[in-house]
């Protein structure tokens, strides 16, 4: 079983269930949440609340709440994992690992995993933060040799207005998000409903789209030795690796 950590009940795990009911290997799912709490969701700047969400005893604590016994468990939400840099995220990661005695990831490093292993180089972003957001993803991707050529901005508004996006709005950022230096485009964001819409914006980009449900199954199931693919899942799931 997959553990996931996500910061906002009834919103977009739905994608995640099923995506992995589209995989080969067929992983169960399970989720516990991490709260937003009323003096984080106040603050002024949108780092300084993703960063709060994600400081690792939260974290830890939140995961204690799984019902069953994860065989894998990630931190699924990519701002709070990119925010604060590689070193940070890895910390998240660590802590998780420790407290529950298995392999851990997050979104942000399943981002990174997935790039090294289609080779790339140089990505575009279609992301749906603040540019100041979006330039920090930027600054985390370079950490790991991961050049950002091309990115917008929608600057949008919160999970749960993100999870009611509709496909041809998610085609429109992907189709702005495009250039022709780009090797591939890099999706975000685990509040979007992505899952049906992979082989469709793959054709749209002409080039990998890698989403952040996407990523962040495959690269749990990688550190279970346990490859995944499924038919129309786009590039990264085409085939298991």
């Amino acid at each position: 079983m997959i553990g996931l950590l996500y910061p906002t009940r009834d919103c977009a795990e739905d994608d995640f269930t099923a995506l992995a009911g589209c995989l080969d290997a067929r992983p169960g799912v399970e989720f516990a949440y991490v709260p937003w709490t009323r003096r984080t969701v106040e603050r002024q700047t949108a780092a300084t609340a993703v960063h709060e969400l994600g400081q690792p005893d939260r974290l830890v604590r939140a995961a204690r709440s799984f019902t069953g016994s994860p065989r894998v468990v990630s931190w699924a939400c990519a701002s709070c994992s990119f925010i604060d840099g590689a070193a940070a995220a890895s910390s998240q990661t660590a802590a998780l690992s420790a407290a529950l005695g298995v392999p851990a990831s997050s979104t942000s490093l399943a981002f990174a995993a997935a790039a090294r292993r289609l080779g790339l180089e140089r990505v575009a972003l279609a992301s749906v933060y603040a540019p100041e957001l979006t330039d920090a993803f930027a600054a985390f991707l370079a950490e790991e040799d991961i050049a950002t050529v091309h990115a917008v901005s929608a600057d949008a508004g919160s999970d749960r207005d993100l999870a009611r996006w509709p496909g041809e709005r998610i085609r429109d950022l992907v189709d702005a998000a495009q250039s022709p230096d780009a090797q591939a485009v890099l999706v975000p964001e685990t509040a979007l409903h992505t899952a049906p819409l992979l082989a469709g914006l793959e054709e749209l980009a002409g080039k990998p789209v890698l989403t952040s449900t996407q990523v962040t199954l495959w690269h749990c199931l990688r550190l279970l030795g346990r490859p995944a693919a499924g038919p129309g899942l786009g590039t990264l799931l085409a085939q298991p690796h």
